[in-house]
């Protein structure tokens, strides 16, 4: 994607650089925020502080020559991925996303459903201010818990979400209700259905909840290398069919990766979005010459 143009004047190019830079800054702190109180409060307390190493990392930060290195919560490179998956979705350029918007997100990976009810505010109130729309922090927030669902503040975040009744526990019927649509979309895209029966026997194999009738968030975070799947077979098809019909090789590839899912995540989609980067100045070189 290319955020400016290559035409614009050297004003309005400084001016777009400038934002850029505010943007990365509010991404840092909605990230400081994200990972330091999973809770969502909009504050942070010196334990918060403290126990996230926060000054750590800024120190880190001030004397390492590459930001990209510093990849909790200051890489640039991080940044640019985040901010160019949400200036991708948002058509109009308003800094706003709608449902429609939103739902394009990872090729329509995810469902109606769940996609309701993170605009109704049930997996954390939506901060933009705006009625059905969804914003820059609203959109970080979804995304770090959308890549990497390992962490304490994405378990809350979808926890929150799939628990329509408020009452601490995903139940049965609760979850055969997000996975109706997964069953219904696969049906619709010729794919092999997986029976809900079938999927709870393995998710109760993979997860061991301590009473059979629900899972709660304890259960979760006792096997939180294992919860991203339980939350990927509700709602986001792709990485559902993905993990049914994984692959060995990507398998052993993600074992040797050292680091958190978001960063394997991460690194993978900015060298994509370099690669498309040089491809588009590869075509305005070429149509230029041809031009001339």
């Amino acid at each position: 994607m290319a955020l400016t143009s290559s035409s614009s004047s050297s004003s309005s190019s400084s001016q777009g650089a400038s934002e850029f830079q505010d943007r990365y800054a509010e991404t840092v702190i909605y990230r400081i925020f994200y990972l330091l109180n999973p809770t969502g409060a909009k504050r942070l307390s010196l334990r918060d502080v403290k126990r996230g190493k926060l000054l750590e990392s800024i120190l880190r930060v001030e004397s390492e020559e590459d930001v990209n290195v510093c990849t909790r919560f200051f890489s640039y490179e991080h940044f640019y991925v985040i901010y160019c998956k949400f200036w991708d979705l948002d058509t109009d350029h308003d800094f706003l996303l709608s449902r429609e918007d939103f739902l394009r997100y990872g090729n329509h990976a995810l469902t109606y459903r769940i996609a309701d009810r993170l605009f109704e505010g049930a997996a954390r109130p939506l901060s933009s201010g705006v009625p059905d729309k969804m914003g820059y922090e609203d959109f970080v927030w979804f995304i770090l818990s959308e890549e990497d669902k390992t962490s304490d503040s994405a378990l809350n975040y979808w926890f929150r979400a799939i628990d329509l009744s408020q009452d601490d526990r995903l139940t049965q019927d609760e979850l055969l209700w997000f996975y109706e649509e997964q069953l219904s979309r696969m049906e619709c895209l010729s794919q092999e259905t997986v029976a809900f029966d079938d999927v709870m026997a393995q998710m109760h194999d993979m997860v061991g909840p301590s009473d059979p009738y629900f899972f709660t968030m304890r259960d979760l975070k006792r096997s939180r290398q294992l919860s991203g799947i339980l939350f990927n077979t509700l709602f986001n098809l792709t990485k559902f069919i993905s993990f049914e019909m994984r692959d060995p090789f990507t398998i052993k590839q993600e074992r040797e990766f050292v680091g958190t899912e978001w960063e394997r995540y991460a690194k993978d989609e900015y060298v994509r979005l370099a690669l498309e980067d040089d491809d588009e100045m590869e075509d305005d070189v070429d149509g230029y010459q041809m031009v001339e």
